[in-house]
């Protein structure tokens, strides 16, 4: 699924990469408005895709996820997430990353939602999606700078982890109030 109206695109007149490593890369380029105004700076910051997952055990427990993010000096509540790899379809991304991250397989997987961070500055799609019946396969893998820890939460946990602000990262409350409001 992709934004659907496309319509008053602006023309990239010039490109010029401002950095490019593989956690940051940021762009710079002069834009042509549909009105013929010229930007000659408009800063873009490109990603690749993300995903994060609404896990629900068998027994109905919500597998969900705590860790220091260092850009905010928090540790935080959070489903399971990651980056899309080269090659991979958004479900395999989310697979992996619930196996990877959690130890947690298999189950019923639908696409929820799929939304952006920041489309005005920002590149790139997060896919959420849901799975139902997860069960514990394997031990978490992690990738060397991750430290994580797992949790099993009760729907009223979640819910009250929402209400109690305790849930920061907008790319999974989304995902969490349509889940709850549709289901």
């Amino acid at each position: 699924m992709q934004a659907k109206d496309k319509t008053r695109r602006w023309k990239i007149l010039s490109t010029e990469y401002l950095i490019r490593r593989p956690w940051l890369t940021a762009r710079r380029d002069k834009v042509q408005l549909p009105d013929g105004r010229i930007n000659p700076e408009y800063y873009v910051v490109e990603y690749p895709d993300w995903v994060n997952v609404i896990a629900i055990t068998k027994e109905g427990r919500f597998v969900m996820e705590r860790q220091y993010r260092h850009a905010v000096g928090m540790t935080c509540y959070e489903l399971p997430c990651g980056v899309m790899e080269e090659g991979e379809t958004p479900l395999q991304a989310a697979q992996r990353e619930l196996l990877e991250e959690t130890g947690y397989g298999n189950g019923t997987w639908t696409e929820l939602m799929e939304i952006t961070p920041n489309p005005s500055s920002m590149s790139n799609f997060t896919h959420c999606f849901l799975a139902k019946g997860v069960e514990k396969i394997t031990e978490p893998h992690l990738d060397a700078t991750e430290e994580l820890e797992v949790y099993l939460l009760k729907e009223d946990e979640v819910k009250a982890l929402l209400k109690n602000d305790e849930l920061i990262q907008s790319l999974m409350i989304a995902p969490l109030l349509k889940y709850f409001s549709s289901f």
